[in-house]
Parts: C-alpha cells; structure tokens; sequence
C-alpha cells in the first residue's frame, strides 16, 4: 500500500467516524446539511422513499434535527436529472422562501427503476445496502458520511450528487474542501482518458501540474460531456503528469466529474430559467446540459449534439439553447482532488466487483463480508474474492461460494449458493441450490389491486447476472434477439411450457411476463428456481394454469412496500436474537 493509499483510507475512515457520533443525534446549525433532498421517478416511488427514511429516523439511524424531504418528478414526460433539480429548487422556494437563502442544501438523484441493478428498483439505489457498520449502512449514510465536512465550509446553496456512486479524497489537515465561489463549483477526479469517454470533462485554465498538492482550486474553460479522446487532446483537457501526486500510472490523465456545487444566487438563476422553459417535455441533465453552458469557452454547439442523448427528442436542441443563453457567463469553478477516486455501483456487475473483488475499496471503507448477519463467516484476506452476506439469516450447514451478495435473505438448512451470483429479499427453503451468475430477487406485490378480490402475492424475478435488461427490440417476432439466462428467449419458450411470452410493455426482459407469482415468499422463491433451472438444463418448467405471470416491471408497478419492509424488520429481529443468543 502506497503512501497515497494509506492517506486515502484514513481520511476515508476517519469521515465514517465522525458521521458516526451524529447517527441519532440532534446536530448543530451549521455543522450539517440543513436539508437534505432525494428526488423520486413518481409518487409511488415517493411513497418509498419517504416510508424508509422515516424508519431510519424512528430507529437513529440518520442525523436528527434535520429536514428530510422527498420530491418526486411531476407526471408526464420523463425530464431526466436536470429537469429534477429545478423542479426541486421550485420546491424548496415554494416550501422555505426566504429562509431557503440561510440553508446548505444535499440533493440526491435517487429517481429511476436501477434496471442495471434491479435489487434496487422497487425500493430505490440510495437504500442499496453495503456491508459496513451496525446499523448497516446503505447507500444514503455513506454518502452522508463522505460529504461529512462539506457544509461547515459552504456558503448557502445546494450540492448535486447522484445515488450510484462513490467518492472518496484525502487532504492535509490544514487544507478544506471550500465550496464559497459563486456560480458553479465542481469536484474533479484524475482519470484515465478511457474513463473520461464516459465521463464529463474539465478543460482547464492550466494544465501543469508541477505542484503536486492533494487539493487545488482552479477555473474551468470549458466542460466536455462524453468526449472522444481526440476531442479531450483538441481542447486542451489532457494533463501530463508529474512527479507522484497524481496515483495514475498512465502519464497522461484527464479531470472527470462527479459532484457540483451551486451558491443559492446561481440557484435563483436557475429557477428563472424553469419559468422560461417550463412544462419540460424532455429530458434535462444536469450534467450534461447545465455545465457544458459554463465556462468562457462553451459554445452554442452542444445543443445539436445527440450523440449522447439516450432519446432524441427535437424540443431538447431548442430547451438546450434556452438553457446556453441562460447560464452563459456563470463561472464554473473546479477543485481538484489529486488523491481521490470515483467508484459507480449502477450495475450488478459493478455491484459484485465492488462488494466481493475490489480489495481496494473494501480496504478504504472498511467493508466486511458479513455485516448484521446471522451468519457464520470464516473471513478471508482482503485482496481475495468473499461472499457478501448483509442483514440475512443464513443457517451454518449453508455454503455460499465467493463473489456472491445475499442482501435481507433467509437461507433454510443446506441452501448453496454459487458463485458471482446475487439474491435479493428471498427465502431460501432447505437443500435448495442456487447455480452460479445468477440474480433472483423476491418482491410482495398485490394482485388484482383495483378488483375486489385483490389479494397479496410473492413473486421472485430471475436473470442472469450478465442479461441487458433495458434491450428493446421490434415487436414478440423479434424476441430471439433477448437473451434471457444467456439463451434466446424464444428457445426458451419450450423450457417455460409456453406457446408465447407476453410483454407488459415494450419486448423486453423487464417487460417479459415470465414469473409466477405464488401466495408465499418461499414458494415464490422456489418456483421460479425451477424456471430457471430448466432453463439452464434444457428441462421443462411445469406450473398451474392458473398461476399468474408477471414481469418485473408489472411487479414494480403494484409491490406491496409495507410487506416487504416487514420482512426486513423480522430478519431484523430474528438477527439480534440469534446474535444476543451466542
């Protein structure tokens, strides 16, 4: 370990402590965010959200005194993270007004359904448990913690951040993280120019980096969104390093975003521009389309550039040029964090990596691979692969195979787990087997919500670990172009016993009606074991005719969040008794 990476995890660890004495205790003004916002994809989402901050309140699991508030996008068109941010400035005016100018401001964008990460969707990413601290931390405490110095030097306004996604930085401890400039004023992270394609870009004043300090504060000429590497050399945006501040072992590195500041006048600056392009019918990024307007070098050129738009939409080039005019001119201020890095954890992949495989990052936060658990561990060095086991009750006569995450599960007698393989909210009955590269999570869901005769249901979706479940293709003829456990979905069909696969939506895997949905967790879980399992085999999965199917996005659509959370609180006590008990 490095002279840099030893700094980096002592200043990592030493944050975590110091949110640590604040769980559960009243703050004082100044010394912490005075609100702190998640924005949610719709009400429904909302009510989520609101429900599992409440409890992590009631249980002093989070800072007290603080205002929590949960927005969601109004309905309609999707408006994306930027479209959010000024829907959410309109809030907080509408809720604080002048007292708004007083506040420090955290807003989260924890909005969207975590198709990449799907364990995530019915409660949300900003709750994505990690395997850190009693309470378990998730998502939402680490990123608290890592920001823990942040409002004690910072003028009014609002810091935006992301809900997937981890920064961690050292510096001196004569030197702070400012944020007092006005404008804009963001985080930059060294990078390799590979990771700066699908990242923002700094185009920097200057580009020498002779003085090698771990923080540095400096004016950004312009911001690239996505760039090609051609693009970042044309700009002027590559650096060269020198001396050993900078822990790359490219020579060459580029500053990528993360995380940005804006004072509370920019904020007003802000609000005036949704009265000029409001009711937003497309989608904004607050990335994206706020910062590529800054900075004396930004052009009106971006606004035509639909290469990294996931939608093509024509009103966007037109909101784009509003949004240009309207921000031309505002300073965009960046402060180099030399000795830092920038994890992303939106995917399964990234998911398993990061939890089971990374030794750097479990090394600098700490992570164990058993956290409020009923779970006998035989622990394993840091820089080997482990199983990942948080708040679940697994019996000791289970195996569970490394690289595996079991998150809020109950494993019976003899369950065994493979390898690189995620369960999320399940019940594991006795001597079942769970193969390798899996991911099955388990949802409550009413059935038949708006008749009479609706009812609670339990339904366990599957995939592969690797399936892309945000492909899209022309229509049920198309559907040999899915890949559903990494076989065609429609060679699948006679291992399903079905004659069609009907789609709540558009054709694909998150829309494919594939799942039984059964009247308890258990036997959810293993039904659609067996589904999978024939799959994988080439057997046939036999179910009743009258099962109902659903896809996960239907699944999502009428989850039961109440039930759900009460399995989690029974696990909870369950844990504490088993632990109490040895």
């Amino acid at each position: 370990m490095t002279d840099q990476d030893k700094r980096l995890q002592h200043a990592t660890r030493a944050k975590l402590a110091k949110f640590n004495t604040l769980r559960g205790k009243e703050v004082r003004p100044g010394g912490f965010w005075d609100v702190v916002v998640l924005t949610a994809a719709d009400e429904s989402q909302k009510v989520a959200y609101e429900l599992q901050v409440s409890e992590k309140v009631s249980r002093k699991e989070l800072p007290l005194g603080v205002r929590y508030e949960v927005f969601s996008d109004p309905p309609g068109a999707k408006i994306g993270n930027g479209g959010s941010t000024l829907y959410v400035l309109q809030r907080l005016d509408s809720m604080y007004g002048n007292a708004l100018g007083k506040f420090r401001v955290l807003l989260i964008h924890a909005g969207g359904f975590s198709q990449r990460l799907p364990n995530a969707s019915a409660l949300g990413k900003i709750f994505t448990a990690l395997p850190l601290c009693e309470p378990l931390y998730q998502m939402l405490e680490l990123k608290l913690a890592m920001y823990i110095d942040f409002p004690s030097q910072m003028r009014p306004g609002v810091l935006v951040t992301c809900a997937d996604d981890i920064e961690v930085y050292s510096i001196s401890e004569e030197e702070s993280v400012r944020f007092e400039k006005p404008g804009f004023t963001a985080l930059a992270h060294p990078s390799p120019l590979s990771i700066g394609t699908t990242h923002g870009v700094f185009v920097l004043e200057s580009n020498d980096k002779n003085a090698c300090k771990e923080i540095e504060y400096i004016s950004c000429l312009q911001f690239l969104h996505k760039p090609s590497i051609a693009k970042m050399r044309d700009t002027g945006a590559v650096c060269k390093k020198q001396g050993d501040c900078i822990s790359l072992t490219d020579d060459t590195f580029v500053y990528t975003d993360s995380t940005y500041y804006v004072d509370h006048t920019t904020a007003l600056r802000l609000l005036s521009l949704l009265k000029d392009i409001a009711p937003l019918r497309c989608e904004v990024d607050a990335y994206g389309d706020f910062l590529q307007a800054l900075g004396p070098k930004a052009t009106v050129a971006y606004t035509h550039d639909s290469a990294n738009v996931h939608k093509r939409e024509e009103l966007l080039v037109e909101v784009r040029q509003k949004i240009f005019h309207h921000l031309r001119g505002t300073p965009l201020n960046v402060i180099l964090l030399n000795n830092s890095k920038f994890y992303h954890m939106g995917s399964t992949t990234e998911y398993l990596f990061h939890l089971t495989q990374d030794p750097v990052l479990r090394s600098e936060l700490g992570l164990v691979s058993s956290a409020f658990s009923a779970h006998h561990s035989a622990g394993a060095p840091r820089d080997t692969a482990v199983s990942c086991v948080m708040h679940s009750v697994v019996e000791p006569s289970c195996s569970v195979a490394p690289g595996t995450v079991l998150e809020y599960c109950r494993l019976e007698a003899r369950v065994t787990v493979g390898t690189g393989s995620i369960l999320s909210g399940c019940w594991v009955d006795r001597d079942l087997s769970v193969p390798d590269w899996v991911f099955m999570h388990s949802l409550c869901v009413t059935v038949n919500p708006h008749q009479q005769e609706a009812r609670t249901g339990f339904v366990t979706v599957c995939f592969g670990i690797h399936d892309d479940l945000k492909r899209r293709v022309q229509g049920p003829a198309h559907m040999d172009e899915l890949a559903f456990l990494g076989v065609s979905l429609e060679k699948c069909l006679p291992h399903l016993g079905m004659d069609i696969v009907k789609f709540s939506g558009d054709c694909t895997l998150w829309n494919a009606c594939l799942f039984p949905v059964c009247s308890d967790l258990r036997s959810s879980f293993t039904l659609s074991l067996d589904l999978l399992h024939a799959v994988l085999k080439g057997s046939t999965f036999t179910s009743p005719s009258t099962t109902k199917l659903m896809s996960m996005q239907e699944a999502l659509q009428v989850k039961n969040l109440e039930e759900m959370l009460t399995f989690r609180k029974e696990l909870h006590n369950d844990i504490k008794q088993k632990r109490s008990i040895i």
